[in-house]
C-alpha cells in the first residue's frame, strides 16, 4: 500500500489542501492519502487559533465523500509538539508493510536538510513535492540522499492560505468555495475565527 501523509496545522483545512493532496495521490500514483494535523507544529511560532479538537473535526468533514482521503490522528493524540521522526517512526512500526511518502510543497523540499532528524526520516520515507507553475527548483542541490527520496508533482497554481481566510472570518467576510461546505458550516456554528 502507498501512503502519503500529509500533515499540517490544518488552521483550517481548505481547498487547496484538498486539491494538493489529491493530485499527489493521482500523479504519483498513491493508494490513501492520510491527512493529518499538527497537534503543535514545531515551525510555527503562534499556537493554532482553533482548538486541535476543533482541527480534527473540521479535516474529517473535509475528507468525507473521498474514498482515498483518511483523516489520521496520531500527531493529535499524542499531545505535544508534533515532530515528522517521532510520528514516522510510529507509522512505520504499526504498518509495516506499507510505503510511505510525504507531501510537502515544493518551496519546502529546499529546507528538508533543516528538518530534525533528516537522514532517519530518509531512511524510512520518500517525498512528494508538489511543484507549482512558474516555481524552479533545483534538487541537484540537495545532498544525495536526500535528492534520491524526492519526487517531484506537478500542482496548479492555487492562491488560497489558512491565513487569508482566518482573515476573512475576522472581517465576517464570506469563505464559501474557499472550505469545504460542511467545513464553513462548522466554522460558522463554532464562531472560529471571528473578531
Amino acid at each position: 500500500m502507498l501512503v502519503g501523509i500529509m500533515g499540517g496545522t490544518f488552521d483550517p483545512i481548505h481547498t487547496g489542501h484538498l486539491i494538493a493532496a489529491e493530485r499527489a495521490r493521482v500523479e504519483a500514483g498513491l493508494d490513501e492519502v492520510w491527512i493529518m494535523p499538527a497537534n503543535t507544529p514545531p515551525h510555527k511560532p503562534n499556537a493554532p487559533k482553533a482548538t486541535s479538537q476543533q482541527r480534527w473535526e473540521m479535516v474529517c468533514l473535509a475528507a468525507e465523500g473521498n474514498p482515498f482521503f483518511r483523516p489520521i490522528d496520531i500527531e493529535i493524540g499524542k499531545g505535544g509538539v508534533s515532530y515528522s521522526i517521532e510520528t514516522i517512526e510510529l507509522l512505520t512500526s504499526q504498518y509495516p508493510d506499507y510505503t510511505f511518502f510525504y507531501i510537502i510543497g515544493a518551496d519546502m523540499v529546499q529546507y528538508l536538510p533543516q528538518w530534525h532528524r533528516i537522514d532517519d526520516i530518509v531512511r524510512q520515507i520518500q517525498f512528494i513535492g508538489l511543484a507549482r507553475p512558474g516555481y524552479v527548483l533545483d534538487v541537484d542541490l540537495l545532498a544525495e540522499s536526500i535528492r534520491n527520496r524526492v519526487h517531484i508533482v506537478p500542482m496548479p497554481q492555487v492562491e488560497i492560505s489558512s491565513t487569508a481566510i482566518r482573515a476573512l472570518r475576522q472581517k465576517q467576510d464570506p469563505v464559501r468555495y474557499l472550505v469545504p461546505d460542511k467545513v464553513r458550516q462548522f466554522m460558522e456554528v463554532n464562531h472560529l475565527y471571528e473578531s
